[in-house]
């Protein structure tokens, strides 16, 4: 799979797995069957308790990746998600994931 197929980005795997796609605003062009097929080797390989994943950046959820979301749930993981724009909050919202899913707001402060 190449970086075009999947950006996904693995910042840290194990019981805690996180997960990022590196500030890519719209994932829309994201294969997501490799995608998700690559996500459950992760937990499968790691045997993963809590997934998180980076939004930073992200402007757009594909409706798939809202399936996926879901799915991990289902599948008995806890899943965190960070730094969502207000589109995504608002896309959480209306699919009622913000109440399946914990969504945290992170401030990251520079030293100076």
């Amino acid at each position: 799979m190449n970086a075009s197929d999947n950006p996904l980005q693995v910042y840290e795997a194990g019981k805690l797995t996180v997960l990022g796609f590196g500030g890519r605003e719209v994932l829309d062009d994201v294969n997501l069957s490799l995608l998700r097929d690559a996500v459950f080797q992760l937990l499968d390989e790691h045997d993963t308790e809590t997934l998180a994943f980076d939004l930073t950046g992200v402007r757009i959820l594909p409706s798939g990746l809202l399936g996926l979301l879901a799915t991990l749930k289902a599948r008995g993981l806890d899943i965190h998600l960070y730094n969502p724009c207000d589109d995504v909050v608002e896309t959480l919202e209306i699919t009622k994931l913000n109440q399946m899913l914990a969504v945290h707001f992170v401030e990251f402060q520079s030293e100076s």
